[in-house]
């Protein structure tokens, strides 16, 4: 069975061209169904033959991605999804509100084998990669939810997106296509903690998309505490893909920094960071680390966090302290999916998925990263 959700328009061309042996001009209608009206159903294709909606049914699917849970912070308006797939498995999803209008942030994998010493994304390791279509279930489904689509998208949830890389491409390729959503490849973040050929290839696609990197710590000895994939691709190289992104895209790179108290929140550390990245154009997001009950790390105090904040802001660096959205509802990913067992009579409550769950339905308590 062919996953329609998960072709780009020209290859949905081709495969109705040459499995189906229909008019090239059939795909434009589909894809218009699925990327644009952004259907759930076959039957919904109401301009289509009914012959090849029969035919359509007997050879492809819609990946379905339905709500299992909703959660709505009554602080800011964040909403955080529970988003369930064909074979039972979950990812997050974030709906987060900004003056620029509403970002998203979705998952590419569901759980992480990049083993982060903070993370609960990562607890359990790799479950699989999503497809382009799951990812785009994602985008579609939490829009529904909500009646209204996303300005901005962050590929920040569950997984490492550079580990996923062809279904990333291609989900990225289908939504930012005129024909489809025709979401702007600017208005999109990578995350990643720094798979340096994934960089490079991303690199050479020039698509403008920013690139969030994960660092984390300022020096290797710290990194690879905290992030086994420094040993693989140790800062060095990182820093030097980082540049040459850059140089290639124009685009300035965001580097993600959470703070772990006693671990690489010191003023020296703080020093350290600023020699690293001199000379680069970038900016760096500092992150209070959400705890984890699963972990032993703690988060930086408020005074600390300034501090370091301050000390960068001293050597020339462009810092900021990443506003917190969501915390009532544990809007960090990783652990909502962990604890899918503990809200099962919320979600059995609204099956149908119409109403939100609120924190007090499913009071968690900890966060990922």
């Amino acid at each position: 069975m062919t996953d329609l959700l998960s072709l780009p328009l020209p290859e949905l061309a081709r495969w109705v061209v040459q499995d189906l042996g229909e008019p090239k001009y059939r795909a434009k209608q589909l894809y218009t169904w699925l990327h644009k009206k952004q259907v759930t159903t076959l039957e919904e294709m109401t301009d289509l033959p009914l012959a090849l909606r029969q035919k359509l049914a007997e050879t492809a699917f819609i990946p379905p991605v339905r709500t299992r849970l909703r959660l709505e912070s009554k602080l800011d308006g964040t909403r955080k999804f529970l988003l369930e797939m064909a074979d039972g498995n979950c990812v997050e999803a974030v709906w987060m509100e900004y003056h620029h209008g509403p970002s998203l942030c979705v998952s590419t994998q569901v759980g992480c084998r990049m083993g982060c010493r903070f993370c609960a994304s990562t607890l359990g390791g790799l479950v699989r990669d999503l497809t382009a279509g799951e990812m785009l279930g994602e985008v579609y489904e939490v829009q529904r939810q909500m009646g209204r689509p996303v300005s901005s998208l962050v590929l920040m949830g569950i997984g490492e997106p550079l580990d996923n890389l062809q279904n990333v491409l291609d989900f990225l390729t289908i939504l930012c296509s005129p024909e489809g959503q025709g979401l702007g490849y600017r208005h999109i973040s990578l995350s990643t903690c720094g798979l340096v050929p994934g960089i490079r290839a991303l690199m050479e696609k020039k698509l403008g998309v920013t690139l969030s990197v994960s660092l984390h710590a300022p020096d290797d000895a710290a990194r690879d505490a905290i992030m086994p994939v420094n040993r693989k691709y140790p800062i060095g190289e990182l820093m030097e893909a980082c540049r040459d992104y850059f140089a290639a895209t124009g685009r300035r790179i965001s580097y993600e920094y959470a703070l772990i108290d006693g671990v690489n929140d010191s003023p020296a550390q703080a020093a350290a960071l600023a020699r690293l990245l001199r000379g680069q154009t970038c900016h760096v997001n500092l992150i209070p680390v959400n705890p984890v009950a699963e972990r032993d790390t703690r988060r930086s105090t408020r005074a600390a966090v300034e501090r370091f904040a301050r000390r960068l802001g001293e050597l020339g660096v462009n810092a900021t302290i990443r506003r917190e959205l969501g915390s009532d509802i544990a809007a960090a990913c990783g652990q909502l999916r962990r604890r899918a067992a503990a809200v099962e009579p919320c979600t059995a409550r609204r099956a149908a998925a119409v109403g939100p769950c609120t924190a007090a339905d499913a009071a968690l308590p900890g966060a990922g990263r």
